[in-house]
């Protein structure tokens, strides 16, 4: 049975344990044992971290040590997957650059706040993340983001004239990294569209 770590916290505005509940439902489902955790310390032992296929940190801002952080790239560096989405996983540790290189983007600004339509495109359908999952509109908050030229596009929004990646892939080392910008709260992580990418999502990413 394979294993993953879910770690929540950071600012309560995202709703950090209910997500991390969801989330936690779907790798149940698909077989994984899933531990929960509210603290940072889960990833200072870097042997206990080695066992788990999967990490989902979900922690929007904050601060990480440097004791808790590094423990968490090298275990993904060889080979632990990552996944989350919106600001659990996209705006975590703003000082932490090597954390960002890891995830693939950053968080910028979302214009308008909550409550923007817009549509998600799914650009590579055939993607096992994406198997089922055909175009929606979303009312929420609109990620926009710095992002690493070497990841992998999976869905898109638009802002005017700029197409913004919304999901992706990419490789930290070893480690499969995978992203989603959808997630302002739960009723969002919810909808059946998102729920079905994180869950398609977290299982490639895991070793």
């Amino acid at each position: 049975m394979k294993r993953a770590l879910i770690v929540h916290g950071g600012w309560e505005g995202h709703q950090p344990a209910e997500v991390a509940e969801l989330l936690a439902r779907e790798l149940r489902e698909e077989q994984f044992q899933v531990h929960l955790s509210d603290t940072l310390d889960s990833f200072r032992d870097k042997e206990k971290l080695a066992d788990y296929h999967l990490i989902v940190p979900v922690w929007t801002m904050g601060k990480i040590s440097k004791e808790q952080l590094v423990p968490l790239l090298e275990t993904v560096e060889s080979g632990t997957g990552i996944a989350g989405c919106h600001g659990g996983m996209g705006d975590s540790f703003r000082n932490e650059t090597q954390y960002q290189f890891m995830v693939g983007g950053q968080w910028v600004a979302h214009p308008g706040g909550d409550g923007v339509h817009y549509d998600v495109v799914i650009t590579e359908p055939e993607h096992p993340i994406m198997q089922g999952i055909d175009d929606f509109h979303v009312c929420s908050e609109q990620y926009y983001m710095h992002i690493d030229p070497a990841i992998r596009v999976l869905a898109t929004t638009r802002f005017g004239e700029v197409e913004m990646p919304v999901a992706w892939t990419k490789t930290y080392g070893a480690g499969k990294v995978f992203y989603c910008s959808l997630g302002h709260q739960a009723d969002i992580v919810a909808m059946p569209p998102v729920l079905r990418m994180m869950r398609q999502g977290m299982v490639w990413a895991a070793r």
